[in-house]
């Protein structure tokens, strides 16, 4: 018989979360100062914006904000941060 295992990620006591959603992005959370994406060193094309969140910046997709549902560029294990 196979066993189960599940992978679940770990719990960190005491970690607070400081945006509104866990796995979302939030028109609050898009980068609009010219020296904090210079710090970022990231460059988002015609349709895109720079976010920063707990774990640091990543570029995601305009109709991804406040729409509700997860983003894969939040979430993403490919984030550098």
């Amino acid at each position: 018989m196979a066993k189960y295992t599940h992978r679940q990620q770990q719990h960190v006591t005491g970690r607070t979360i400081t945006t509104k959603s866990l796995f979302g992005s939030h028109t609050d959370m898009v980068v609009t100062d010219e020296e904090e994406l210079k710090e970022s060193g990231l460059l988002a094309s015609e349709g895109q914006v720079v976010c920063k969140d707990d774990k640091g910046y990543y570029v995601t997709i305009k109709k991804r904000l406040d729409s509700g549902l997860a983003d894969p560029s939040r979430y993403s294990y490919k984030r550098d941060s």
